[in-house]
């Protein structure tokens, strides 16, 4: 029988917990929603996917160089960015179950069409339908209950029906803005609100006329948690630019946490409020973007395939017009097919000159670039200034090292009786947490000390190996299995007798003799070449 979507992703994230790469954050204290801690395994598999992405972005080029900038920054960056106005998601309630949702990531239905509501049981079914049935929306004299479906309902002209039970049944839709705000400085922001409330209502102020007073005396000392990483490099394009001698085309690149508070968290650490992104923004001459949004495209495509990510389980997919951003000119999404289907992994986004013209504008400072040794088009004198066009490669670091799992995630069966059935994580040599596993056969005789030893001479060779002495040999095989290590060498009997030891592959468990002395070069050489 095929394995539903559903169980598959249990099991990973079962494993993420039981092997020590994902935990829910806050666990003794009932966890809080949307956030994880990445646990021994998971801080070093991010760590290494991240370390990948730097090592290809930055220290594989010429033409780019990294930053790293504050997560807080001037409250201004994010007005002139758009972000305060426009950073917002169309928020919908269900009227029936209460569920809370994006009206754009809503199943789509055609307005007048009959649509059937599932409820978990018939208890809540009953519920429903006394709840349909005082709302006096449609003809819900029309509408009866079937077991745990409630049928009859159509549509409405919103074209959309809820995420949970498909009921039309909804709320209004409303702005609902996803940074987080916080206070700067020695403030006490309650207060002066409550202050300005008790003002505003003195003088016979309508809502509307009372959020506004809010917003304006919460202002002053209001800062943000930054939403994406990339209006930092736009804002330091000049600082970059002047201080390396950079010359057009060329990036900027950077790698840190990001803060949405999402309207709905879902798959686990595919969607949280908090998470790591990898960004880059590559600056070139005006009429340039298109050509290198095709080049950025199919070069991002190709460093998730170098991962090991299976051929069939990405794809590109070019944006819809509707679905472009109002400054894009072009964009494609790097896709991944999750156990619940394809989803975004990476974006890369023609932004024009959108970003440095709001900014320049904004702060007042002329973020142009300079080519004295190009034609200006319009003079046709030599000595061009221009805002330069930008191509945007940005990946969810968080969403790739979820990507990593699900493709790597396996399970061998056994025998007829069962033997030989394991889990394996069969993780690209590079990105595994635990490069080689040492493993003394019995902990006597030496054999300890000599795994120990062992290991000093990786940590020297910069490999992290890991010295595992607990349980039987097998069991020890199938724990890092689980965890996706590649290789792993057995100190035995005969290691003390000739000097060489077992060197065993996680792929296909196949096992081979090897000189002690060369053990670390043998690993290195796989290393390199995998």
């Amino acid at each position: 029988m095929a394995e539903s979507t559903d169980d598959r992703m249990q099991k990973i994230v079962s494993l993420c917990k039981r092997r020590g790469f994902v935990f829910q954050s806050s666990e003794i204290y009932g966890g809080l929603r949307s956030a994880y801690d990445y646990g021994p395994m998971g801080v070093e598999l991010k760590r290494n996917l991240m370390n990948e992405w730097w090592r290809s972005m930055v220290h594989s080029r010429e033409d780019i160089v990294g930053l790293d900038a504050s997560i807080i920054m001037h409250s201004d960056v994010w007005k002139n960015s758009g972000h305060l106005a426009n950073f917002s998601d169309p928020l919908v309630d269900c009227k029936v179950c209460g569920e809370r949702f994006r009206a754009d990531k809503a199943p789509k239905a055609e307005p007048g069409s009959p649509v059937v509501m599932t409820m978990a049981d018939k208890g809540r079914a009953k519920a429903a339908l006394e709840k349909v049935q005082a709302l006096h929306e449609g003809a819900p004299e029309d509408i009866k209950r079937d077991g745990k479906t409630l049928v009859g309902a159509t549509v409405a002209e919103r074209g959309y029906v809820c995420t949970n039970c498909s009921s039309p049944f909804l709320s209004e839709e409303r702005q609902f803005n996803l940074m987080f705000r916080t206070s700067l400085g020695p403030v006490d922001p309650v207060a002066a609100v409550i202050d300005t409330v008790k003002a505003a209502v003195a003088a016979g102020d309508d809502e509307k006329a009372v959020r506004a007073k809010v917003e304006a005396t919460m202002d002053d000392s209001s800062v943000y948690l930054r939403p994406e990483t990339a209006q930092a490099m736009f804002v330091n394009f000049l600082n970059v630019q002047q201080s390396t001698g950079m010359k057009v085309p060329f990036g900027i690149a950077q790698m840190g946490k990001s803060f949405r508070n999402e309207v709905k968290v879902e798959h686990f650490i595919f969607r949280s409020c908090e998470f790591e992104q990898m960004e880059m923004e590559y600056f070139v001459e005006p009429g340039e973007g298109p050509k290198m949004l095709q080049y950025w495209k199919d070069a991002r495509l190709n460093w998730w395939k170098s991962l090991g990510i299976r051929e069939e389980n990405l794809r590109l997919r070019e944006h819809e017009e509707d679905e472009q951003a109002h400054y894009s000119d072009g964009c494609y999404d790097v896709e991944y097919a999750f156990p619940w289907g394809w989803d975004e992994l990476e974006g890369i986004a023609s932004r024009t000159d959108y970003d440095l013209n709001a900014h320049s504008t904004g702060s007042g400072k002329k973020l142009q670039y300079f080519d004295p040794q190009k034609q200006d088009p319009e003079t046709g004198k030599n000595g061009w200034r221009y805002l330069p066009h930008v191509i945007e490669p940005a990946a969810g670091a968080t969403r790739g090292l979820l990507a990593v799992l699900c493709d790597a995630y396996d399970e061998e069966p056994g025998d007829a009786d069962g033997k030989g059935a394991r889990t394996v994580l069969r993780l690209h040599p590079r990105l595994a947490p635990i490069k080689v596993a040492v493993l003394p056969l019995v902990k006597k005789d030496g054999m300890p000390e000599l795994a120990r030893e062992i290991v000093q001479k990786f940590y020297a060779a910069g490999i992290n190996a890991k010295l595992d002495e607990q349980h039987a040999i097998g069991k020890r095989y199938a724990r890092h299995d689980e965890i996706g290590t590649p290789y792993a060498i057995t100190v035995d009997n005969d290691t003390l007798q000739d000097g060489s030891v077992t060197l065993r592959m996680r792929d296909d468990r196949s096992q081979k003799r090897i000189p002690l002395t060369t053990a670390v070069d043998v690993v290195t050489q796989a290393l390199s070449q995998a």
